[in-house]
């Protein structure tokens, strides 16, 4: 994770810096003109500047289709037809073939399991019966009990393909997807033998997105909803949002870094313009809080005080004081500061660079 914001860095700083300054005229130099170590002068300084925090960070993400998934054989037998990687598969096209008989994809979130009849009831029957009414086959009221009136409609579908009518149909003939599916993978190929159960493909959605992980010490930047920019292996740059955030943690990718990450999506808002090979490389730009028209300080200008919190060394009318602030967000190498009566364009010290 590459991050904006500069925490770690703050508690170096204020790790050697603690201690008082004790107020001391300026010398006859000017501010920064003289022996900073004699007159007590800061080595360097930088003005306290009035505006826009914001808290970002960079993550290494990876381009790919949303909804990945195996299909499993319904039926053993020698595979002899499967789709090409990359092509896309819709309502009632062919996923694949076993012993010359096609298995056609239709639409719905639970999985067909069973070989469907007249009598039987639940929601697999419910949707085969909109998949039908949506192809044209009609004649019957889509609902959860497979009918004779669901049969006939089955008969003329399996009509319309060349196939025997016997007005049942099972998993050697349908499966199930939430929508058409792009084939990421073969499992088994033309000549193969199939197993029911046995992957024959695996497939995705066509949508595309990034993933990527992030530290769960650092996961409240980017929570769903967060608007990202991710930057695309061609160069250009698409806007999106977190899409979700993984509920588990792990050890991540990284060999070298074991601490625990969770994994997040992005969505694009505009999907149908992303090209780009599957599984490229990008990164994702997240934009978390935002804290408008405030104080910042550089993170190195702050001090430990002995005495407990924070502060700064303010240069100022020819001399240098020491003021206790109160801190808000970490952002882009500064930190958010209040407190001290400090306004915009005052001079704190900071190390000499």
């Amino acid at each position: 994770m590459r991050r904006g914001r500069a925490v770690a860095a703050a508690v170096a700083v204020l790790a050697v810096a603690a201690g008082t300054v004790a107020v001391t005229q300026l010398g006859p130099r000017g501010e920064g003109g003289g022996d900073a170590k004699n007159s007590g002068l800061p080595p360097a300084t930088a003005p306290v500047e009035r505006g826009d925090l914001r808290d970002s960070a960079q993550a290494d993400g990876t381009l790919g289709f949303d909804r990945e998934r195996k299909v499993n054989a319904g039926a053993a037998g020698t595979v002899t037809w499967t789709p090409r990687t990359g092509s896309t598969v819709e309502r009632d096209e062919r996923l694949y073939e076993v012993d010359g008989r096609a298995v056609r994809l239709m639409y719905g979130s639970g999985p067909m399991y069973r070989t469907l009849k007249p009598g039987d009831e639940g929601r697999d029957v419910e949707q085969l019966e909109r998949n039908l009414a949506e192809l044209g086959y009609t004649g019957f009221t889509p609902d959860d009990e497979y009918t004779e009136l669901t049969a006939a409609a089955v008969e003329r579908w399996q009509k319309s393909h060349g196939v025997r009518r016997t007005g049942t149909v099972g998993p050697g003939d349908v499966a199930f997807a939430p929508g058409k599916v792009r084939v990421k993978s073969v499992g088994a190929a033309a000549g193969e033998q199939a197993q029911p159960g046995a992957p024959v493909l695996t497939t995705t959605g066509d949508e595309r997105i990034v993933t990527f992980q992030l530290d769960v010490a650092e996961s409240q930047l980017a929570k769903a909803g967060t608007k990202v920019t991710v930057e695309l292996p061609d160069g250009t740059t698409a806007p999106g949002k977190v899409a979700s955030v993984g509920r588990t943690a792990k050890p991540g990718d990284d060999p070298a870094d074991d601490s625990p990450k969770v994994t997040l999506t992005v969505s694009f808002d505009e999907p149908g313009d992303i090209g780009g090979f599957d599984q490229s490389p990008v990164t994702v730009n997240l934009t978390g809080e935002t804290r408008e028209d405030v104080l910042t300080v550089p993170v190195n200008a702050l001090l430990a005080l002995r005495g407990g919190g924070f502060g700064l060394q303010v240069v100022q009318g020819g001399a240098v004081r020491e003021v206790k602030v109160e801190l808000g967000m970490f952002a882009e190498g500064r930190v958010e500061v209040s407190g001290g009566g400090l306004r915009a364009g005052m001079k704190v010290g900071v190390p000499k660079i």
